[in-house]
């Protein structure tokens, strides 16, 4: 794939920060949401998620993690796809137990031969061996975090929580508002990592009333027996099937 596909993105930052402000995210090159997602068999309700970063502090955990990972390297810059990147993601996809799409290339584009989206990427290394990237999509009040991969090697390092902090301390760094990780997944406890950066600082989107609101699992829980109550059984009788 040509350099040239991330070189001039055309969302505005003031558009991205609008859409990820109304519970959407990147998938791609499109922006979607969703209040629902499938795992073996069941449906869960997902929970958008947002880091309010002036009340953005540091416990103990991630103050160690911090101290212990400070030996590597990092690169804040620009996202260009390269061939160091894709043998990264292929070594890190062949270790995970999760389904992921078959190439970086895949997830950001899809087939696009042009992003959108104004890129940039987080690279960690130790010495000069690539060891982590982090993506993120950049707004002018926000960023949103995309994909973190690693060197399955590195595992004990945490690093996918260590890129969490990375971008958290990036977006800080540049008195932006907001960093947008994603979603959790009530009552599916795989997603629960993207908390890890400052629970306290976490902000939760309800979709039912559009609002955000602090976050907690009553919080969560709540809305999750909304959603379930506005659309089963028989709104979603055919997604069980």
């Amino acid at each position: 794939m040509a350099a040239s596909a991330f070189m001039s993105p055309i969302i505005r930052g003031d558009a991205l920060d609008y859409y990820l402000g109304q519970g959407y995210y990147r998938m791609q090159q499109d922006l979607f949401t969703c209040q629902f997602v499938p795992f073996n068999g069941r449906l869960y309700t997902a929970h958008w998620l947002r880091l309010a970063l002036a009340g953005v502090e540091w416990g103990p955990e991630q103050r160690r993690l911090l101290r212990r990972n400070a030996r590597f390297t990092t690169t804040v810059q620009p996202f260009h796809p390269t061939a160091e990147y894709e043998e990264l993601y292929a070594r890190y996809r062949e270790a995970i137990t999760f389904d992921a799409a078959p190439t970086m290339d895949e997830v950001l584009l899809g087939g696009a031969t042009h992003s959108v989206f104004n890129t940039h990427v987080i690279e960690l290394r130790d010495g000069d061996q690539l060891i982590a990237v982090g993506v993120f999509d950049r707004g002018d009040r926000s960023i949103a975090g995309i994909l973190n991969f690693y060197d399955p090697a590195y595992r004990k390092y945490s690093l996918g929580k260590y890129l969490l902090l990375l971008k958290t301390d990036y977006a800080r760094r540049l008195r932006l508002d907001y960093y947008y990780p994603g979603y959790l997944v009530h009552d599916y406890p795989k997603f629960d990592y993207k908390l890890f950066a400052c629970t306290a600082a976490t902000e939760v989107f309800d979709c039912v009333g559009g609002q955000w609101q602090p976050f907690s699992w009553e919080a969560v829980a709540a809305q999750s027996a909304e959603l379930l109550a506005d659309w089963l059984p028989e709104n979603l009788a055919g997604l069980t099937e």
